[in-house]
């Protein structure tokens, strides 16, 4: 079975009060990204995702599930 990529997970975007985006995947902790453009926040996650991927492969352990529900009112 091969490793989990990057569309497996599920990402959070948002802008903060302050400024700037978030892109987060809430079900591996520690990867987000904070940039000021919704673009460089996705960019950015995904160099993130990479480097937490390649340390989870080098302790030799699997990337965690991604078992996050969004509830979502409109």
């Amino acid at each position: 079975m091969s490793e989990p990529g990057l569309a497996n997970y599920k990402i959070i975007l948002y802008t903060q009060e302050s400024g700037g985006w978030v892109a987060e995947i809430p079900a591996i902790g520690g990867c987000y990204a904070l940039m000021n453009t919704r673009e460089e926040a996705l960019q950015e996650l995904e160099r993130v995702f990479q480097m937490i991927k390649e340390e989870y492969a080098e302790s030799g352990k699997a990337l965690p599930e991604d078992r996050t529900e969004l509830l979502v009112h409109a």
